[in-house]
């Protein structure tokens, strides 16, 4: 079983960084850091531990925000351009988790240090991610950040221009809403269309969930621009990007997104949708079936989904679109295709027993639907 993430916080990392802050200057009390973070260290979760040493941060940096932000920037680790998963801390400089704390500490209280603080989480992101600590400084005053969130999709440092997309999604998971950007997202756009094509998979992927979030929201802007990006000869890079970023409004079954993609209103007949059982209980799978045939003489790209009405306590039932396969379907051919749906304790649903139902979604045209209780 993997280590749990928290577990990268812990005392040998902190008395690393008490060491490597203490070597970039002899007046840093590593001693009085490393006691107070590691103090009570071992009840908390990711996140508290991070609280906890940024709090051990703010006794014992420099009083002086700019003094504290140069000593931690001097005790970085080298720039190296690496893949940063999985590294940790070695005696060349701070990286990895570690850099969460300090990052958090500018967020904190770098804001009227304005562009000094992004020229400082630039330089953590070298070595970490600043993705959630740049957020502050974007909502405050997004015309000054995106002045530099532009200069930093053109850095050579792959690490800072997929900052330039991650730290500005207006719906960043784990991080705080940019609700200015929710609500207009064009200041953002220009940064991604310079990114589309980045040599780096790490940035193109920020940049397909980044139009993700934005397509939660502005479903019409996103399909406008898949048809922008796929027209001429976009390449296999791109329409990868493109399918990820379209990913909620495909299973949506956003139809002008579904037609940039070249699926058209689907010319099928429903022969059967069928389920393994019409009783499941908790902890059991349920087996689902369709086959179809082509009412058409032309083949046809098919985007099969199926829809799930889980029931609710109020008796009621909410959906949920599950992937299912996509299908090439020749003219007037059939196609049977099946599908395991489990029912198993997960963190993100409640379940209730009573009746739930099952809709088969064909190029985000639904086809069918049929019922079956659950027992829990």
């Amino acid at each position: 079983m993997p280590e749990p993430f928290k577990n990268f916080f812990n005392p040998i990392m902190i008395a690393q960084m008490g060491e490597h802050l203490a070597r970039c200057d002899r007046h840093f009390d590593s001693g009085a850091f490393i006691k107070q973070a590691t103090t009570g260290l071992e009840t908390l979760e990711l996140k508290q531990r991070s609280n906890h040493i940024l709090a051990a941060l703010e006794d014992t940096l420099p009083g002086k925000f700019t003094a504290a932000a140069e000593l931690m920037v001097a005790a970085l680790h080298p720039e190296d351009g690496v893949d940063l998963s999985g590294q940790t801390m070695d005696k060349e400089g701070i990286r990895g988790w570690a850099v969460m704390p300090m990052a958090d500490y500018v967020a904190r209280h770098g804001l009227d240090h304005f562009d000094f603080s992004m020229d400082v989480l630039k330089a953590m992101t070298k070595r970490s991610s600043s993705e959630f600590a740049v957020r502050p400084f974007l909502d405050a005053d997004p015309d000054r950040a995106m002045r530099h969130v532009e200069d930093w999709a053109r850095d050579v440092s792959y690490h800072v221009r997929r900052l330039a997309s991650e730290g500005s999604r207006p719906r960043l998971p784990w991080g705080m809403r940019l609700p200015k950007f929710v609500a207009d997202p064009s200041p953002i756009l220009p940064v991604l269309e310079r990114l589309k094509d980045d040599t780096e998979e790490y940035v193109r992927r920020s940049v397909a969930n980044n139009l993700n979030d934005i397509a939660k929201d502005h479903p019409d802007l996103i399909s406008d621009i898949a048809k922008k990006w796929l027209s001429g000869n976009p390449g296999s890079q791109r329409k990868k990007l493109l399918r990820h970023a379209c990913r909620t409004l495909i299973k949506q079954g956003h139809q002008e997104t579904l037609r940039a993609f070249g699926y058209a209103e689907p010319q099928v007949s429903l022969v059967s949708l069928s389920l393994g059982k019409n009783t499941v209980r908790f902890g059991q799978n349920l087996q689902i079936s369709a086959r179809l045939h082509s009412e058409t003489d032309d083949t046809q790209d098919l985007v099969i989904d199926y829809v799930m009405h889980h029931r609710k306590a109020n008796g009621e039932t909410s959906p949920k679109v599950f992937k299912w396969k996509t299908v090439n379907l020749a003219g007037r051919g059939d196609a049977f295709i099946e599908k395991t749906h489990p029912f198993k304790p997960i963190t993100t649903r409640t379940y209730y027993g009573g009746t739930h139902a099952v809709e088969l979604q064909i190029n985000g045209l639904t086809f069918g639907r049929v019922e079956f209780e659950l027992i829990l």
